[in-house]
């Protein structure tokens, strides 16, 4: 009876949560309930409604978990929201944001010198859209601030981590496709970065390996 009340809980939780859960959210709610335990239960769900075609997936994104609608099942759900706006980055934002997300931590200089253009207004809108921000300073002349991708990133393109970036060569096709198509959850642009620059985070030095070396945040 606990586990089928665990099972039912871990259910409610993630039908409840408007962000990826993470295994240790749940392990704090079910009163420290082994993180194994945790997640046998959830791909146990998973697989419920994989075999049985619920309209209901459960898919790991961004380090947790969350429930979301089928892609089986998307063409009826945008019958029913046809009305609504979808909000899509510019073409402008998506070259932004994957310099970023291959490179990071990078300055917004190095940026602009792959680009050609200033790009304040689109770090801007990046930031205020949760999908960037600034994860310490560069060991240079004038420390400029150096920034990196969010955990939000990786949940609106779908990735369980940076790791599941596609390869960069088929990064201009995907750019394209995702200023010409509404996005549903997005899968996004591989790694690994370029390797190389001593960082100052939160006032420790730390050799980057490309990758932000402080966690993601909403």
């Amino acid at each position: 009876m606990i586990q089928d009340n665990n099972r039912s809980v871990i259910e409610a939780l993630l039908f409840s949560s408007e962000k990826p859960l993470l295994i240790e959210q749940i392990r704090k709610v079910l009163d420290n309930l082994d993180p194994a335990d945790i997640r046998m239960i959830i791909e146990d769900l998973k697989k419920e409604y994989e075999d049985n075609s619920r309209g209901i997936r459960i898919i790991e994104v961004a380090g947790g978990f969350q429930m979301v609608t089928s892609a089986d099942f998307a063409v009826f759900l945008k019958k029913l929201y046809k009305q609504r706006k979808i909000e899509r980055l510019s073409k402008p934002a998506l070259e932004t944001l994957a310099i970023i997300a291959y490179k990071q931590p990078v300055t917004k200089f190095e940026i602009e010198s792959l680009r050609s253009v200033n790009i304040d207004g689109v770090v801007e809108s990046l930031t205020d859209k949760g999908l960037i921000r600034i994860v310490g300073r560069k060991k240079a002349p004038g420390r400029p601030f150096v920034f990196g991708t969010t955990r939000q990133f990786l949940e609106h393109f779908g990735l369980r981590s940076l790791e599941e970036l596609p390869r960069i060569e088929n990064l201009a096709k995907i750019i394209e496709e995702k200023t010409e198509q509404p996005a549903q959850a997005e899968t996004a642009m591989q790694g690994p970065a370029q390797k190389e620059e001593t960082v100052s985070v939160s006032g420790t030095e730390e050799k980057s390996d490309g990758y932000s070396k402080t966690p993601p945040q909403d």
